[in-house]
């Protein structure tokens, strides 16, 4: 997957200075239009009775992650087992929903992504900056899917009739944040293996 080079970038009220690491990079990527007065993003997605078991699945992975911590205190090698057992089934997981609920070819593009926000190409210029979004993103090659709503701050035209839409994040659950961060830190490793 071709991009470019992320650079550290800082908290400063330079308009060229942005928050946080950004890259280019191909994922899948989900939107939806949401009302102005709509500000839940899982109904945008999902709406089916599955949503109560990956409620049960994500507190019974709190669970195991802090009976974790107390384990490792005892006996480091089990805690190692569990941890990759664990890891192993998060994968497992992550597959069989990703095949449940397959992209199309349209839905992957090339994208602009931090945990600040994101920015794609959209085939019309139906945006307009203050638009609200719920989006879900697929980022290879872990698959994890982090979905948030987001915030139109510009959509640029184009010869082609479309628009060049960036976005911020406005709201992003702290679990969905830390799967952007692991995924920008491991496409940097990858692009410096690369080079």
């Amino acid at each position: 997957m071709p991009g470019s080079r992320a650079t550290p970038q800082t908290t400063d009220s330079k308009s060229d200075r942005r928050e946080y690491f950004r890259i280019e990079d191909h994922i899948g990527l989900e939107i939806r239009r949401l009302n102005r007065d709509e500000d839940n993003h899982q109904d945008a997605f999902d709406g089916t009775p599955l949503e109560s078991l990956k409620a049960e699945f994500r507190r019974l992975d709190q669970d195991v992650k802090a009976q974790l911590a107390s384990l490792a205190e005892r006996d480091r090698l089990l805690t190692g087992l569990i941890k990759s057992m664990n890891s192993k089934l998060d994968t497992l997981a992550r597959i069989i929903a990703f095949e449940q609920n397959p992209l199309q070819p349209e839905d992957w593009q090339d994208v602009t992504l931090s945990e600040g926000g994101l920015s794609f190409y959209s085939n019309t210029p139906a945006w307009s900056p203050g638009d609200r979004i719920a989006v879900r993103m697929t980022l290879p090659p872990e698959l994890y899917q982090p979905q948030a709503v987001a915030e139109i701050l510009t959509a640029e035209p184009d010869e082609r009739g479309g628009a060049r839409v960036h976005t911020k994040f406005v709201q992003l659950e702290d679990s969905d944040r830390q799967q952007i961060a692991r995924h920008v830190m491991r496409w940097q490793i990858r692009q410096r293996q690369k080079e």
